[in-house]
């Protein structure tokens, strides 16, 4: 069920990402009285095969254009006359150029019709980063309640950097910070020569972020296996039986009928605060009782059981309570300048990733997400506000990754352009095609390998 509820919101997120691109291309060669003969969600044929499988799923014809959803669920595309583009369509181009052709027009014209899908990703996801701005403002883990409340919870990443449980991150980069959140923002992780201020038993230390560190949270749950604030041994939800278990087993904390709001005070003699130590108390090893203690009120209970087979206690820690989290509202005017920096945010974020591939000091194979892992990012449940963030966050990529000078995607057709613009000659047509067709089998290549990537990934 989770892998639909991934599948859909990915789909859902391109399909309306992917509509918004191709009508900025269709409405700018409108405005020129250019025609545009087919506006497709997904490709009628085998991308990049143009005539292999040409089917559609849905189609309908409105004026010179055929609208439809194509069978092949990777991408879009609209067909302009008078333009080589995704179909290959080289036939119309033996006739001489019409009016309402994309050739016949000036070239800052067709300049414009280019970049029509990126300046609309780039409004559209403007758009979305003001309105979660506006409507759900921030809300976050305060750095302060962290330090205050036992630092850090330091997980297998963490501790490979140095961290250990207790740390209190006091700076990044040796600046300020609030929301604790921070510590694994992208941009901190890629930025150069990267390092956290940390306090330890009242000594101040230095932990420096490797060049190459962001590798490891290219999967869903990196996260959770880095730095997280330490959570009260208090009971939230108690599980009735272990889920990993293959016959139902019932779980210590129900079996002793633990209550929510119950904390646990000692395991195996051990005074305990925090739910890790708890973990590490029962990782380290126990016999095949466990005795542990519980605080109810004014009440101590005290419980010995048996614990042969067991991992865990059976509940989830209560977490951290509403109250303690900060919560930020911004007005409008607020919202479309702060909305607006994150947005372009996730730009700058791209091209210090770029610098650092290109460098070598990231891998590219443990760079790059496909579908799966893409889809893995929404979530196994449906959260409205992380679809829209993510479809923003994507919306933005799309506009970078369509920019890029490859032939293919919108940034090649723009080289092509700016140096008819620039010789005030158009390019050679054969040189054009070769350079179309080398393009396509290099996406397509692409395509493969994060294909590949992502199912080698998954199964690791």
């Amino acid at each position: 069920m989770e892998g639909f509820v991934m599948t859909a919101q990915l789909l859902l997120s391109l399909s309306i990402l992917i509509v918004v691109h191709e009508w900025g291309h269709y409405i700018t060669a409108r405005w020129f009285n250019i025609k545009v003969e087919k506006f497709y969600l997904f490709f009628d044929f085998l991308f990049p095969l143009a005539n292999i499988m040409n089917f559609s799923l849905v189609k309908y014809k409105k004026g010179d254009t055929e609208f439809g959803v194509g069978w092949f669920p990777l991408g879009g595309y609209v067909k302009i006359a008078g333009m080589v583009d995704e179909s290959m369509d080289k036939e119309a181009m033996k006739a001489p150029a019409q009016d309402w052709e994309f050739r016949a027009k000036k070239p800052w014209q067709r300049l414009i019709v280019m970049l029509g899908g990126i300046i609309v990703n780039v409004i559209v996801g403007v758009l979305i980063f003001i309105g979660i701005t506006w409507l759900m403002g921030d809300t976050y883990v305060p750095r302060d309640y962290v330090n205050q409340h036992g630092g850090v919870h330091a997980e297998e990443l963490a501790t490979k950097l140095g961290f250990q449980t207790g740390d209190q991150v006091t700076k990044i980069n040796g600046q300020d910070f609030d929301d604790f959140s921070e510590v694994v923002k992208p941009d901190v992780l890629l930025s150069q020569n990267s390092y956290y201020t940390v306090v330890r038993a009242g000594q101040e230390l230095t932990i420096p972020i490797p060049s190459d560190f962001i590798e490891n949270f290219n999967d869903r749950n990196a996260a959770g296996r880095f730095l997280s604030p330490r959570v009260p041994s208090v009971v939230g939800e108690v599980s009735k039986f272990y889920p990993e278990e293959k016959e139902k087993l019932e779980t210590i904390a129900h079996r002793v009928k633990l209550q929510a709001s119950d904390r646990v005070v000692e395991v195996e003699g051990k005074s305990v605060q925090y739910q890790d130590e708890i973990n590490s108390i029962i990782e380290a090893g126990v016999g095949d009782t466990l005795s542990f203690k519980v605080q109810r009120g004014a009440e101590l209970l005290s419980f010995n059981e048996d614990f042969k087979g067991y991992k865990r206690i059976g509940f989830a820690a209560r977490g951290i309570d509403k109250s303690e989290l900060a919560s930020i509202r911004y007005g409008f005017g607020e919202s479309i300048a702060l909305g607006t920096q994150r947005a372009f945010g996730v730009i700058f974020v791209q091209l210090k990733a770029f610098r650092k591939i290109f460098s070598g000091e990231i891998s590219i194979r443990k760079s790059l997400s496909g579908p799966i892992g893409m889809a893995q990012a929404y979530g196994g449940t449906w959260d409205w506000e992380r679809f829209w963030r993510m479809t923003g966050l994507l919306s933005m990529v799309l506009a970078f990754m369509n920019l890029l000078p490859i032939p293919g995607l919108d940034g090649g057709y723009v080289v092509f352009l700016l140096y008819e613009m620039a010789s005030g000659k158009e390019p050679n047509e054969k040189v054009f095609e070769t350079a179309l067709k080398i393009g396509m089998g290099l996406l397509l290549i692409l395509m493969v390998f994060v294909f590949y990537n992502d199912i080698v990934k998954l199964f690791n």
